[in-house]
C-alpha cells in the first residue's frame, strides 16, 4: 500500500506567503516520514479560499523533496492548450527525474469554464482531444492534429518526459461515463474522495467491465483519495475533524461539486450522514482496518490522504502525517 499526501492548499484569506510556507512544510515532513508522493490539485477563482497554483508548487516540491512522486491531482484538461501543457508537464518530469504522474479531469465549476471561454457543451470531446494531443506530443517527433479548440501543424514538444513512453496517466472521475473514459484512456481511475463507498463499489464493477471491453488488464496501481483524521478514539477524531470538514464541504456544495456525482451522493446532509461511508476517521487501528478493507473490497493500493482543511492549524496536520506514517501504515502493511 502506497501513501501520498494531497496538499489541497486552500486557506482563508490572510498571509498567503505564510500559508505557502506551511504547505511546503507539509511536503518536507511527508518526505521525511517516508510518504510516496505529493499531490496538488488545481482550481481557479477559488473564492472563499486562497491557493497557489499547481505546476509551480510541484516544481518547488521537486527541489525540496526529491524522493517524492509529483502527482497532478488534477489538471483541468479542457481549460488548457495541449502543447503548452505537454511542455509544462514534461519539464516537471525532468525536474523530478521521472517522478511525475499526470492526473487529469474535466472539472465542474462554471466560473472556471466561463473564465477560460470553454462551453459546457462538448467537454468530453475537448478532454479526449486534449489528452490525445498531449500523448502524441510526448511520443512523436512532429504532430499534425486538428482539434475543436486547437490545431497542431508539425508541432513538436520542445522537451520530452524522462519516463518512457510517458508519465502515468490517472483520470479522476465521479460519473459513470467518466469512469468508462478512464478505463479506455488512462493507466488507472483515480478514485474520488466524494462518492460513498457503496457507490464506488458499484462503479468499480463498471470500471472492470469497461476494462474487459477494451481488452485492458486491471491496473497495477489503484489510487484513491480520502479525507483522513486519526485520534485515540473515533469519537475524538470526528469531534476534532468536524469543524474543518464541514466548512470544506459547504464550499463544495456552493461550487456545485455534488451536482456531477451519482444520484444520492449529494452533500445536502448533516455531518453524521455525510461522513458515513466516506471518510477515514478513527483510532490508528480503526483507520488501518478501513484502509485494509478498501484494498480487499476495491483493490485500492495507493491512499491519497487529505489531512488538512481550510482553517486547520498546520501543527495539527503535521501531527496527522506522523500518526499515519508511524501508527497507521505499519498496521496496514502487516494486514495486507
Amino acid at each position: 500500500m502506497q501513501l501520498s499526501l494531497i496538499v489541497r492548499g486552500q486557506h482563508p484569506p490572510g498571509d498567503i506567503a505564510g500559508h505557502l510556507r506551511d504547505d511546503l512544510e507539509l511536503v518536507t515532513r511527508a518526505e521525511g516520514l517516508g510518504f510516496d508522493g505529493i499531490v496538488k490539485g488545481s482550481h481557479y477563482s477559488a473564492h472563499p479560499f486562497q491557493s497557489v497554483q499547481q505546476i509551480p508548487f510541484l516544481a518547488y516540491a521537486a527541489a525540496i523533496a526529491p524522493k517524492l512522486r509529483l502527482i497532478c491531482g488534477l489538471v483541468l484538461l479542457p481549460l488548457h492548450k495541449p502543447l503548452d501543457l505537454a511542455e509544462q508537464l514534461a519539464t516537471l518530469d525532468i525536474m523530478s527525474n521521472g517522478k511525475l504522474v499526470f492526473g487529469c479531469g474535466i472539472g465542474y465549476r462554471d466560473v472556471e469554464f466561463k473564465a477560460f471561454g470553454v462551453p459546457r457543451a462538448g467537454l468530453g470531446k475537448r478532454f479526449e482531444e486534449g489528452l490525445e494531443a498531449v500523448k502524441r506530443l510526448w511520443t512523436e517527433d512532429f504532430v499534425t492534429m486538428k482539434g475543436s479548440h486547437f490545431e497542431l501543424v508539425e508541432a513538436t514538444c520542445t522537451v520530452k518526459p524522462v519516463q518512457q513512453r510517458m508519465p502515468p496517466i490517472w483520470i479522476g472521475a465521479n460519473a459513470d461515463v467518466a469512469i468508462r473514459r478512464a478505463a479506455r484512456l488512462a493507466d488507472c481511475w483515480y478514485i474520488n474522495p466524494h462518492n460513498t463507498l457503496t457507490t464506488i463499489e458499484r462503479q468499480m464493477d463498471l470500471y472492470k467491465r469497461a476494462l474487459d471491453e477494451y481488452k485492458k488488464p486491471f491496473p497495477g496501481e489503484v489510487p484513491m483519495r480520502r479525507e483522513v483524521f486519526v485520534a485515540p478514539t473515533r469519537a475524538e477524531a470526528i469531534r476534532r475533524a468536524q469543524p474543518y470538514l464541514e466548512e470544506k464541504y459547504k464550499a463544495y456544495r456552493a461550487w456545485g461539486q455534488d451536482k456531477v456525482m451519482p444520484e444520492g451522493d449529494d452533500f445536502d446532509h448533516g455531518f453524521d450522514e455525510l461522513l458515513e461511508d466516506r471518510f477515514l476517521l478513527g483510532s490508528p487501528a480503526e483507520v488501518a482496518e478501513q484502509m485494509i478493507r478498501l484494498n480487499r473490497r476495491l483493490g485500492v493500493n495507493h491512499i491519497v490522504a487529505s489531512v488538512h482543511w481550510p482553517g486547520m492549524p498546520n501543527s495539527l496536520a503535521l501531527d496527522q502525517l506522523q500518526i499515519l506514517a508511524e501508527d497507521v501504515m505499519p498496521q496496514v502493511r502487516r494486514g495486507l
